[in-house]
């Protein structure tokens, strides 16, 4: 009974463990995601849409040679390292990082030298020979990120995730640092747009570098805390034969390669934009420089919808070890209810956020980036919201009930969606047919894994909390926000108000005031219970007193 206990105690450490390093993740993934998307405004701001769309071009790139590289190697490291301290075997973990970091280098030397030399090439296919210099910028970022994800993934394998998040953030600043440093240096310095871009991007690599500078910090200290670990292994018993460094290789690239294709869709479907939009926009357009700018244009909704993405995602995180929990435990109901939550939670957010941002598009597109040019576009661009949270969160549900390939397979048939999308879009209606074809193709990815989700879990979605109770609430923010604009501009206008100035006012009183209304009318209507508020205590004792009117004593929201 005794040993019984000590099992149930070690499961109960090791789970709050888990959930303690997902929560600490992520924390630094929304802190480094928000810093990584207001980078942009202030790159637009000073440097105009056509610098803002050279960056939109070159950055997806980057970031897909990057991760079709690296992203499965911090998984396959943390697993092998993981196996290793199990058997008390520290030195074998050492060398298991040591080992990946050499290939990994390598890899990153390899890719850096045809990115470099190959930047004209790259920037010809891209159509925008303005490219070539931010893609030689960029490409030094590969022969420091490599290691940086070894490293992560080694701390991984002994389940201390702050490093990680440590290195995460300090990235991030450091490449938000670098990028608004050269944007004004070189825009003070009279620098063309290929220039600037160019300095933009070169902020991916000191902030590489800046990571893995933590990242030594920490494993210098690790070494020195194991040495006296490692001095028992050589004085106690002998252990197996350890596999030689060619079987190690071989075994850590069999298991990361077939992760690092994974993760390769989603920056490809960003990068698909980046090889259509320049070409059918220089077609039309007749200029290089348009294109560009027009491209730029397009992009200015995206940094909104990351962030409510960002956002609402962040339960990801603890989605995939709740999900794997329940199914481990054969816990079908729990998985059901938690598949449904999450699903609901998730669109409700995406919702009143879409219609949100496509409400005050006017407003926020002034307020961010000084005039309302696209703002059509920003508002259409904006519904992607609702199916990139959607996504994600659904991609994370499936992953832990071990459903681990339709979330590729969907986002597979979404880049061809948005690559057919453009092509018969856009010479149409330009970059407003470029936002539809996102949302198409990520309403299309979404559906697909909501299809699989209900097939695995069993989870039902009905019409009430889904379409009818919210659909109220995104109508009375609807008018909120249109009296407020209606009302506002006409007497700011006769004030002599500065047009960014009230803009900025009615953006961000309109989207506080929309938010609350949105939430109240969920709040009301059950689209949210007060029993799943309860599951979120800080939230519920803030809104304690609201909550006090909406729900009389003795009353429950429920559905």
């Amino acid at each position: 009974m005794d040993r019984e206990e000590l099992h149930q105690n070690a499961g109960k450490q090791g789970t709050a463990k888990l959930l303690k390093g997902a929560a600490v993740l992520g924390a630094a993934a929304v802190l480094s995601k928000l810093l990584g998307t207001l980078q942009k405004i202030p790159l637009q701001n000073v440097a105009g849409d056509a610098a803002f769309g050279i960056y939109n071009a070159v950055y997806p790139l980057y970031i897909l040679i990057l991760f079709a590289a690296t992203a499965g190697f911090p998984v396959a490291v943390s697993k092998f390292v993981a196996e290793s301290v199990i058997h008390g075997d520290h030195r074998e973990a050492k060398r298991i990082a040591r080992i990946s970091g050499t290939v990994l280098l390598g890899s990153g030397i390899v890719l850096f030298v045809l990115l470099y030399l190959g930047a004209g090439e790259i920037a010809g296919w891209i159509g925008i020979q303005q490219t070539e210099k931010a893609i030689r910028s960029v490409s030094f970022a590969l022969l420091l990120a490599p290691t940086l994800a070894v490293l992560r993934g080694y701390f991984q394998g002994y389940q201390n995730m702050l490093p990680t998040a440590v290195s995460q953030v300090m990235e991030q600043l450091i490449r938000v640092i670098t990028m608004v440093a050269l944007l004004l240096y070189l825009a003070a310095l009279a620098y063309d747009e290929e220039w600037i871009a160019a300095g933009a991007t070169f902020g991916s690599v000191t902030g590489a570098a800046a990571g893995l500078v933590v990242m030594y910090v920490y494993w210098r200290k690790a070494m020195r805390n194991l040495s006296d670990s490692e001095e028992q292994e050589d004085g106690g018993s002998p252990k197996a034969q350890p596999l030689s460094t060619r079987q190690w290789v071989r075994r850590i690239a069999a298991y990361a390669i077939p992760v690092c294709l994974g993760a390769i869709v989603v920056p490809l479907l960003t990068l698909v934009d980046t090889f259509t939009m320049p070409r059918l926009l220089e077609a039309s357009q007749g200029s290089e420089l348009e294109a560009m700018r027009q491209f730029g244009l397009y992009n200015r909704g995206l940094p909104l919808v990351q962030l409510v993405v960002m956002v609402a995602s962040s339960m990801s995180a603890v989605l995939v070890p709740a999900m794997a929990d329940a199914k481990a435990r054969g816990l079908t109901d729990v998985m059901r209810s938690r598949a449904e939550m999450s699903i609901r939670l998730s669109w409700l957010i995406g919702l009143g956020a879409s219609f949100g941002l496509a409400f005050a598009a006017v407003p926020i597109n002034i307020m961010l980036y000084k005039n309302s040019e696209a703002s059509l576009t920003m508002a259409v661009l904006a519904f992607t919201a609702l199916f990139s949270t959607l996504n994600a969160v659904s991609a994370s549900v499936l992953q832990g009930a071990g459903v681990i390939h339709t979330p590729a397979q969907a986002l597979l048939v979404a880049i061809v969606l948005k690559a057919l999308g453009n092509v018969v879009l856009m010479p149409r209606w330009g970059i407003e047919g470029a936002a539809l074809s996102a949302v198409i193709a990520y309403a299309a990815a979404a559906g697909l894994n909501l299809v699989q989700l209900r097939r695995c879990t069993g989870a039902r979605f009905a019409l009430r909390p889904y379409v009818i109770a919210p659909t109220l609430g995104v109508v009375a923010m609807g008018v909120c926000l249109a009296a407020l604009q209606l009302l506002a501009m006409p007497a700011v206008a006769a004030w002599h108000v500065p047009e960014r100035l009230s803009a900025s006012a009615i953006a961000l009183v309109g989207v506080a005031g929309g938010a609350a209304v949105y939430g109240l009318a969920l709040l009301r209507s059950g689209s949210i219970s007060r029993e799943e508020l309860r599951l979120m205590p800080e939230l519920d004792r803030k809104l304690a007193p609201v909550l006090a009117r909406i729900w009389p004593a003795g009353r429950s929201a429920g559905r």
